[in-house]
């Protein structure tokens, strides 16, 4: 098994800079996801590791080896395709089988290798068929038992799970999982899907323009984003943002959004002292926002009240589209609330659960703050 590194990673078309200066370092055995929109640089960072795209500046290196320089077929990696990239002219066992033939792999290891491999995926009953006479989740299966039976150091999975529909989605992010504990192998996987990113991977990377936001688990991504981009990107529906400004209050500060207050304790307020006067994101997450009526009974509640606009019933929780004051804003409220287009409510915003982003760098305030205090030892 391996470590992969990308050291000072830079990607250009002409003129275009597609990844710009990236540094990870993905353990041994871990299952590291790089996440984004489309067009952030995730997928050409992966092919990058493959050897499928040229690196035009910085160093990748699998293991102790740089592998700038190495042909992909000696890197010892194994990639699944978004479109599986199956031969439709072959079995599903000669599929498997193809990359050991090349290897002049001896029959009865390849034999033995993709019966295995079959067994462990569940699809030995399939082994004398075609691509086209598998669903979506079989031939995806297969691809992945195309690289089992390779043994490599590195698996890399490039947006596998998007041809499939939502309950085989489901299915196989499970599947992944639990092939990557048994295999105790390095995964390295890319999506646009967030959902997928958080329940599947150990670290996720989260990019964005061609730049790292934040590397972290999924816990603190979603719990302690750096800024706004990786606040807004993780999580759905997708955290609210309000235009605000910090006041003072004697003891406490208090977030002032023009037409809801929220007033952060004294004991929690040193990290935005700095910034009284300022103007401010505030950020709160649709599910730290409650029907006043069934808000949980050990959270400190801001009180706001709104007009509802769209009712989404979604059967374990109730989803509200929310107007006050000209803002715009959604809650996932208990489904015991009783909601209807027209009508306000009233609710409770979590003030545990709020984030304060700097207007200027949109850094979160108490990120801002951990790296002044860094700088200050640095300089000490």
């Amino acid at each position: 098994m391996a470590s992969v590194t990308f050291r000072n990673i830079v990607k250009r078309y002409g003129d275009l800079t597609v990844v710009d200066n990236l540094n990870i370092e993905v353990a041994d055995k871990e299952f590291l996801v790089l996440v984004g929109p489309s067009g952030c640089g995730k997928s050409t960072s992966l092919r990058m590791l493959a050897g499928l795209e040229e690196i035009s500046d910085g160093e990748i290196l699998i293991g102790d080896q740089v592998v700038n320089n190495v042909a992909p077929k000696d890197r010892n990696i194994a990639m699944v395709f978004q479109s599986y990239a199956l031969y439709p002219h072959m079995t599903v066992y000669d599929n498997m089988a193809f990359g050991l033939k090349l290897r002049k792999t001896p029959k009865e290891v390849i034999d033995r290798k993709v019966k295995d491999a079959a067994k462990n995926l569940g699809i030995e009953h399939l082994l004398q068929r075609r691509p086209r006479q598998l669903s979506g989740g079989q031939r995806q299966r297969v691809a992945v038992g195309r690289a089992i039976v390779r043994d490599p150091k590195v698996f890399l999975m490039d947006e596998p799970l998007s041809n499939l529909d939502a309950k085989l989605r489901v299915e196989a992010r499970s599947f992944i999982s639990r092939l990557h504990q048994q295999l105790e192998t390095t995964f390295i996987y890319v999506t646009h899907d967030q959902v997928e990113a958080m329940t599947m991977g150990t670290r996720i990377a989260v990019l964005n323009a061609g730049r790292l936001q934040q590397i972290d688990t999924p816990y603190n991504l979603y719990h302690n984003p750096h800024n706004v981009f990786v606040a807004g990107f993780i999580g759905s529906p997708a955290m609210n943002f309000f235009d605000a400004r910090l006041k003072s209050d004697g003891e406490s500060v208090v977030v002032d959004t023009g037409v809801f207050q929220i007033q952060i304790p004294a004991h929690e307020a040193a990290p935005y002292r700095s910034h009284v006067g300022k103007e401010v994101i505030l950020g709160v997450r649709p599910e730290n926002i409650h029907d006043r009526r069934f808000q949980p009974a050990d959270i400190e509640p801001a009180p706001v009240t709104a007009n509802i606009e769209v009712v989404e019933q979604m059967g374990s929780e109730i989803v509200l589209y929310l107007e006050e004051g000209g803002k715009t804003f959604i809650a996932r409220t208990d489904p015991r609330t009783h909601a209807r287009v027209g009508a306000r409510i009233d609710l409770a915003i979590d003030v545990a659960n709020i984030h304060i982003f700097d207007r200027q760098t949109e850094l979160s305030l108490a990120y801002e703050t951990k790296l002044e205090a860094i700088a200050r030892r640095n300089n000490n």
